[in-house]
């Protein structure tokens, strides 16, 4: 299938490993000329790297931690300078941040700024650009509704969701979309470091239904299918990526 995806312009943040890069090597496959953030610049100039020998041209790299007060500034007008409008954002970045009942209020806010707020932020910084041209794609990974306990991140990812859904009401006449995907256990990194090898065995053939782990590239085929003109009718969904491990719909 063509994506018709080809010359189009996408900013991936947290693209420095795991589902980020997949994304970011998927959409370069596409044709898509990109823009990549993350915290760790050597990592983030390693995918560059692949993407330039994908696609011919590197992707543009900004490194920055999306806590700072000047993140979203920074990296949108990184973006807008490298590839004149920014069509599809993945907003990628976050991370788990799991904490009692009595946690304090800046554990809160990192939790909130870092999954929930700079999203928004960035994504408004950049809705004017999409809307003048008629055209854009915003896609968000976000997470599993069903927290064992209190989890920051889970709280921040369930604003996403709501955030999203009222979003994609006020701009789909601009022919824009707004989808969220939740992964469930899709193999990185922080898995390796978390679950031992037993654990995996023993839920993936317990709790999972097809029985294993899911890839980064199994997601990022679904978010470059949602950020490409052949997914337009699709717009305010929640669509998990995570083998039937969740017992309800996201």
């Amino acid at each position: 299938m063509d994506l018709q995806l080809s010359g189009r312009a996408a900013l991936v943040t947290g693209a420095s490993a795991g589902i980020g890069r997949a994304i970011a090597l998927e959409l370069a496959r596409e044709g898509v000329r990109l823009v990549i953030t993350g915290r760790r610049k050597d990592a983030l100039a390693d995918v560059a790297a692949e993407i330039g020998t994908l696609a011919g041209t590197p992707a543009t790299i900004v490194a920055h931690d999306a806590l700072d007060e000047g993140y979203v500034e920074t990296v949108a007008g990184s973006a807008l300078a490298a590839v004149g409008a920014v069509e599809i954002l993945i907003n990628n970045a976050g991370g788990s941040r799991p904490f009692g009942k009595d946690a304090d209020e800046a554990q809160w806010n990192e939790a909130l700024t870092l999954n929930f707020t700079r999203h928004r932020q960035l994504t408004h910084r950049l809705l004017p650009t999409m809307i003048a041209n008629g055209w854009g794609r915003i896609v968000n990974i976000t997470g599993k509704s069903e927290p064992e306990g209190i989890n920051g991140a889970f709280c921040a990812k369930a604003a996403m969701h709501s955030w999203a859904k009222g979003l994609s009401r006020e701009v789909g006449k601009h022919g824009i979309t707004v989808n969220c995907v939740p992964p469930g256990r899709v193999m990185s990194d922080q898995i390796r470091r978390n679950y031992t090898p037993e654990y995996r065995a023993w839920q993936s053939e317990h709790e999972i239904p097809v029985g294993r782990y899911g890839e980064p590239g199994e997601l990022a085929d679904l978010v470059v299918f949602l950020a490409s003109p052949r997914a337009a009718y699709i717009t305010g969904a929640v669509i998990p990526v995570d083998g039937g491990l969740r017992r309800y719909q996201f």
